[in-house]
């Protein structure tokens, strides 16, 4: 895995860990939670093919998704 895909898994992973404490729900285990955040930025990433956008922005809407479930 590049430092690339790393840093965002890493940024995906703060993220999640934001929305979970912001919507008072515990967070899952930790194995649970890297696997979030690995499809997540596999998920910005596809979308990104799909759509010509920037990884980032497209990471923030999927968070923002998550918010509405």
């Amino acid at each position: 895995m590049g430092f690339i895909r790393q840093q965002e898994e890493k940024l995906a992973l703060r993220l999640l860990t934001w929305h979970y404490q912001r919507i008072n729900i515990a967070l899952p285990d930790d194995a649970e939670l890297e696997s979030k955040a690995s499809k997540l930025v596999d998920d910005a990433h596809r979308i990104a093919r799909e759509r010509g956008k920037n990884v980032m922005t497209i990471m923030k809407e999927l968070v923002e998704d998550l918010k509405k479930k």
